[in-house]
């Protein structure tokens, strides 16, 4: 089989566009569920902590300067860059990949308690095979 017919049923059969939509509407979940700790939950957050905002928490570990300059505009000191550890942005990002790890949690259960369901169904009994039936066959006339 050449490369491009198996690629060409691989796309085809559908695996390919249910990747592509999973992933798209696996990026649009992020952003839902991005606004609804930024907007929702790490306010509540801040109110339970003095009315702080949570997500600009840091920790400095060398204090930054702005440019600092004489009258004539001539550069005394150079600009130093802060250097701190933001871990209120860090803590939020958790929280976003805990909120997502449990809808998709609860997803699956939901599509496994389906295949269950879908598994439990009697599908009646099986068909005998050809062996079988000429057995069957073989017995009932010997009933007779």
């Amino acid at each position: 089989m050449s490369f491009i017919k198996e690629f060409k049923e691989f796309a085809l059969k559908g695996n390919l566009v249910d990747i592509a939509v999973a992933f798209v509407m696996g990026g649009a979940f992020g952003k839902v569920v991005s606004t609804f700790t930024e907007k929702l939950i790490a306010p509540l957050i801040g109110l339970l902590t003095g009315g702080t905002n949570f997500y600009d928490k840091k920790l400095v570990l060398k204090a930054g300067m702005e440019e600092v300059k004489d009258p004539a505009g001539n550069v005394l000191a150079a600009k130093i860059d802060e250097v701190a550890l933001e871990w209120g942005a860090f803590v939020t990002v958790i929280i976003d990949f805990i909120i997502v790890a449990f809808v998709m949690f609860l997803v699956i259960k939901g599509i496994n308690a389906l295949k269950k369901k879908e598994a439990a169904a009697p599908t009646g009994p099986a068909p005998l095979s050809t062996t079988e039936t000429l057995l069957t066959e073989i017995r009932d006339s010997l009933k007779k």
